[in-house]
């Protein structure tokens, strides 16, 4: 692998720092390199180039808003046949640059941001491994009710055929509508999965990482940040500052709260179905 590295990156030195990271997903390395530090990320699961390609693709976007830092990527490689074992179709790597400058941002200059006036985005992101459908739609609440909450609820029937959560969900995909009523949404370039683990701090500041982008209600990212912890009232404060709640925010927290719940129980097992099941419930009300 780090003779691959250093043919894709160009550079004579690749000499590891000896901090390594990861977490449930992927695992990861960091090295210096003749132009600075680099950190590497390694999945072994057949689909992981989807994922790394999206989460690319992601953190493109969130720099050409010059607003948030976020790592800059460097390249979404396959690893050589036979390295560590492993078959070239069976092993990926992304690598992001993680200078001082790490979560760059042009700093003066215009951004080069286009206007996006629909949901989705250009690619299939990931939140977690698993792929979600990002195609574009022109109304919020179809494809919120469709691309996410339906598509998860499908992978969750092909796995465990919950009833429960099937005559729930029939419930609830009727009342979705209610929760937006009198709710102007713009398209906004989201993280995706913006909870305390996916944040961290660099010498210029703030920085987030493992994004799982695309265009989507502002709101929805607030879903996530609330369930694991690791955000203060003075981040909310400051959010609410520029974005002030809209009447019926708390419905459709739970409602964004549903879909990684789901997201979870698909990843990780029935032990997510409980609060899955209670959200659904407590929106049926």
């Amino acid at each position: 692998m780090e003779a691959k590295l250093k043919t894709e990156l160009g550079t004579a030195v690749l000499k590891s720092t000896g901090h390594s990271g990861g977490g449930c997903i992927s695992e990861g390395q960091s090295y210096d390199t003749d132009t600075g530090r680099v950190f590497v990320k390694i999945n072994h699961k057949s689909e992981a180039k989807r994922m790394f390609d999206g989460e690319m693709a992601s953190l493109e976007a969130i720099l050409k808003t010059e607003t948030v830092k976020v790592p800059r990527p460097v390249k979404a490689l396959k690893a050589a046949r036979g390295e560590d074992g492993r078959s070239a179709s069976s092993q990926q790597e992304t690598v992001g640059k993680i200078e001082e400058r790490a979560a760059d941002r042009k700093g003066a200059g215009q951004s080069e941001v286009a206007v996006v006036g629909k949901f989705g985005f250009s690619v299939p992101t990931c939140c977690g491994y698993l792929p979600q459908r990002n195609e574009w739609q022109d109304d919020w609440v179809t494809f919120f009710s469709q691309q996410r909450l339906q598509h998860q609820l499908d992978m969750a029937e092909n796995s465990y055929g919950d009833r429960e959560a099937r005559e729930l969900w029939a419930k609830l995909q009727l009342k979705i509508p209610q929760f937006f009523k009198d709710v102007e949404i713009v398209p906004a370039l989201l993280h995706g999965d913006l909870w305390g683990g996916n944040v961290s701090e660099c010498a210029e500041g703030p920085v987030t990482f493992d994004p799982a982008s695309f265009y989507g209600h502002s709101e929805y990212e607030l879903g996530i940040a609330g369930m694991f912890g690791g955000f203060n009232s003075s981040f909310y404060s400051a959010y609410h500052e520029k974005i002030p709640k809209a009447p019926g925010f708390a419905e459709r927290n739970q409602l964004y709260q549903l879909f990684h719940y789901l997201n979870h129980w698909n990843h990780f097992g029935g032990g997510y179905r409980s609060s899955s099941l209670r959200i659904m419930k407590n929106l049926l009300k």
